[in-house]
């Protein structure tokens, strides 16, 4: 779920989910909308205040003034101007770890030796993101369309390397992944935290789609009616890019974050898109979406999770 909410600068605002379900999330993402501050991503595996940033390569630091509690509703913040600056816009993405909606959190330890981690999705992951908790390093992804040959980088622009070193050249499958000596994801005594998704029907799809060079781009089919979605080229180097139908109700679809950035939101005909009732349409020429000929990746979740999408 996306919630857009307003700061207030206290020392404590429980911002409440709404749409069509409340949960107690156990993965949150904010961004300051109106600022060209951090990313803020939390989990209930490493716990309250324990923040990453997708923007950077940082380590985990404790800030008690972040997010202090996942609710059942929703989560509370502190005063830090990253989650709450009184009258500055925010947004926060909010996912629960279940294997109905296929993802999991799963913290571990490096040996700096190729080797498996166990998981329990049940299923093949599709999409995953990997993080060093106790020392400086890039972000590491692995999505099954580019496949375990390659890797991109949350916080780079990076076009897909070909790098053996992080992934071992092998697919994950229904129970493990599998990490060589890469210091994204597997340094010997290191700590590290991966977050793992797989497609659901009606709830989620991970997959690609090739660019037109032309206003009226590709449609790409997720079979829902999308909520929020991440973009990244893969054949080339340029931005992750995230939309969602909180901030733009209402095709077009135009408002935009990076997750590789400090900007704040931008609304721009450049980031159009239309968000259909079983996906979305590229509206732009832009090389950040629309390169002709190139690759395409994404992450995409429904708007109304497992139930007959509606025309928008």
């Amino acid at each position: 779920q996306t919630t857009l909410y307003t700061g207030d600068g206290a020392s404590s605002l429980a911002v409440n989910q709404g749409e069509n379900s409340t949960f107690d999330p156990d993965f949150v993402w904010i961004k300051n909308r109106d600022a060209t501050d951090n990313h803020c991503l939390f989990d209930t595996v490493r716990g309250a205040t324990k923040l990453l940033s997708s923007n950077n390569t940082d380590a985990e630091s404790t800030d008690a003034d972040t997010l202090l509690s996942f609710d059942s509703d929703g989560f509370s913040v502190g005063a830090d101007v990253k989650v709450n600056t009184s009258g500055e816009d925010y947004v926060g993405w909010q996912w629960l770890e279940s294997t109905t909606s296929a993802f999991d959190m799963v913290s571990y330890t490096g040996t700096g030796s190729a080797r498996t981690v166990s998981h329990n999705l049940g299923v093949k992951p599709d999409f995953m993101i990997i993080k060093r908790r106790d020392g400086t390093q890039n972000w590491g992804v692995y999505h099954h369309v580019i496949t375990a040959d390659y890797v991109l980088v949350l916080d780079l622009t990076n076009v897909q390397l070909d790098d053996a070193a992080v992934f071992n050249d092998t697919e994950p499958t229904s129970s493990v992944f599998t990490v060589n000596t890469d210091g994204k994801v597997n340094a010997s005594t290191q700590t590290y935290i991966a977050y793992l998704f797989a497609g659901v029907d009606g709830f989620s799809k991970f997959g690609s789609y090739t660019g037109n060079g032309d206003a009226n781009g590709p449609f790409v089919w997720c079979g829902f009616k999308p909520a929020f979605i991440i973009t990244k080229i893969s054949s080339g180097a340029d931005n992750w890019s995230m939309q969602d139908a909180a901030r733009s109700s209402f095709n077009v679809v135009d408002r935009r974050m990076r997750a590789n950035t400090t900007e704040a939101e931008q609304q721009n005909a450049v980031d159009n898109h239309d968000f259909l009732s079983n996906g979305f349409k590229v509206r732009t020429t832009n090389g950040e979406y629309n390169t002709s000929g190139a690759t395409y990746v994404f992450a995409a979740f429904a708007e109304t999770p497992f139930k007959t999408a509606t025309a928008r």
